[in-house]
């Protein structure tokens, strides 16, 4: 390969990890044709980019990144597929969803998930139960409306109540 087409894949693999903050390393060796396009498919529906690169230029590609991604360096050994993601979990949950099919691909290898690198085949059951930004926020949202509702549905229970007994004390003057 000449140097030229080279720096255009380098560029390329830079810009397209630059568009996600999740980058999953793994190895898909022991996939045939039929399994790894099963693999692919459920990488699309799971929102997940699927990609295999050349470690080399993949190394290249995270040196010139903002972003440092040196802690990755070790596991960029024999063949790697990147999974990219938004979401910190989807590409883990994708993963072991996958593996379920009596699988033992794809294996990963690292991660680089929220500014922390995760390392080998251990990290995966952590990475599948972080949860995402998006999930996070909405506890954080349902724990801030939980107190909100109960006063609202004591004022309403004792409204209720009150509005109850004013109108037994009316009936009871009428007769």
């Amino acid at each position: 390969m000449r140097k030229e087409d080279k720096a255009v894949l380098i560029d390329k693999i830079k810009d397209t990890i630059a568009q996600y903050s999740c980058v999953y390393l793994t190895s898909t060796t022991d996939l045939n044709a039929e399994k790894t396009t099963d693999l692919r498919r459920a990488a699309f529906k799971a929102e997940v980019k699927m990609m295999v690169v050349k470690n080399s230029l993949l190394k290249k590609a995270m040196e010139q990144s903002d972003i440092d991604y040196s802690g990755l360096y070790p596991a960029m050994v024999g063949n790697t597929t990147l999974m990219l993601s938004n979401t910190g979990n989807a590409p883990a949950k994708l993963i072991k969803e996958f593996r379920k099919k009596k699988e033992t691909q794809p294996a990963l290898k690292a991660a680089f998930v929220e500014e922390t690198v995760y390392m080998g085949e251990e990290s995966l059951e952590t990475l599948a139960t972080i949860k995402s930004k998006n999930e996070l926020i909405a506890d954080v949202v349902a724990l801030l409306q939980s107190p909100a509702k109960n006063v609202v549905s004591a004022l309403q229970s004792g409204g209720n109540k009150l509005h109850g007994i004013l109108e037994t004390l009316s009936n009871k003057e009428e007769k």
